[in-house]
């Protein structure tokens, strides 16, 4: 008995948190890293930023590749209309949570599956809230996780849901960064196996 193949697909990033995710789907896939300059535009809200990453991310990629599917994702947490980034250090992640501190934050994690004039974009918002935490409490757990690489300084799947109050999402893995739910209905309208037999 022939069991289907699956194309050729490509993650389009250089997040060990997406590679480790896709992972999870078990059909075998190539990470090249996407050169795209991540500077919002002047007026740029942060769903469209990070819908635009997404596919600039998919695109970069796909250019050099046409004969595979390309995935693109990106994430923009937003606070009030403004984009949180990576803090990348101790001080600006704490900066981060003691503003976010009892508030809630969008983290917009939009996706785009792409090949040649082929593609499909959307978003998968989800909701957090964040606790009342003193600052001892932020600190220690800064100094726990460091955390300096995630959008939002907090780590979901790690000590970081100790900080949160809520999470209101259609997708668990949204929040860490690629959002499977989504990307595997658009495999398979894309013609993947998933899961493939053994």
């Amino acid at each position: 008995m022939n069991l289907p193949k699956n194309p050729p697909l490509i993650l389009a990033s250089t997040s060990v948190y997406r590679r480790e995710l896709l992972q999870r789907l078990r059909i075998p896939f190539e990470v090249i890293s996407p050169k795209v300059d991540e500077t919002p535009l002047t007026g740029e809200n942060t769903l469209d930023l990070a819908l635009r990453l997404a596919k600039a991310k998919a695109a970069a990629v796909a250019k050099a590749h046409p004969h595979a599917w390309v995935i693109g994702s990106d994430q923009v947490a937003d606070l009030c209309g403004a984009a949180i980034g990576k803090p990348g250090n101790f001080e600006k992640a704490l900066a981060q949570l003691q503003m976010m501190r009892g508030q809630t934050v969008t983290f917009h994690t939009a996706l785009c599956l792409m090949k040649g004039d082929a593609q499909t974009t959307l978003n998968v918002p989800t909701e957090v809230t964040f606790r009342k935490l003193p600052d001892d409490v932020l600190k220690s757990y800064l100094v726990a996780e460091e955390p300096y690489d995630c959008a939002g300084s907090a780590k979901s799947e790690g000590l970081g849901i100790s900080l949160l109050k809520s999470i209101k999402s259609d997708d668990p893995t949204a929040l860490i960064g690629l959002p499977l739910i989504a990307l595997t209905g658009l495999l398979r309208d894309a013609g993947f196996v998933i899961p493939v037999k053994n």
